[in-house]
Order: C-alpha cells, then structure tokens, then sequence
C-alpha cells in the first residue's frame, strides 16, 4: 500500500480547474467532492461504480490530504503539485 507521501502525489492543483482547488490526478475530480461524498455516507464502491475513472489509490490519496490539512491546521501548510 502506498505511503501518505504517495498518495498525496496523485492530489494536483491546476489555476484553471475548480479555482486552483485540489483535484485528482489532474483530472476534473476534486478532493473537496470525493471528501464530501465520503461524509455522506458513499463507501469506495459507490464511488468507484459512479467515477469509473477513479481508482481506490485515488480516494485513499483524498483521506490522506484531508489529514495532511488537520495535521498542519492550515490549508496553506499543504502543498499539491502543480501541473
């Protein structure tokens, strides 16, 4: 299983999608929507089925941002690669 380093590496940031928020391997998925769906209940499967694209790394790399943010207490102490 990969590391939360290497998780993180699938989170990227593009000024041009989303207003530069946090997206999932460049694609049009943000963290913010895969984190949100999770809270309400959706488990891997359900997001897996709805966003074919996604990979179970993928949502793994969401939690592991979201505690990267907690750890740090800001959201400006994370840094996503820009691409």
């Amino acid at each position: 299983m990969p590391t939360n380093e290497g998780l993180l590496k699938r989170i990227t940031a593009r000024p041009d999608v989303f207003g530069g928020k946090p997206i999932i391997r460049d694609m049009r998925i943000s963290v913010e929507l895969i984190l949100s769906l999770l809270s309400q209940g959706a488990d891997m499967d359900e997001l897996l089925d709805d966003y074919p694209e996604l990979e179970p790394e993928d949502i793994r790399a969401c939690l592991a941002y979201a505690h990267a943010v907690i750890v740090r207490d800001t959201l400006a102490a994370v840094s996503v690669a820009e691409s």
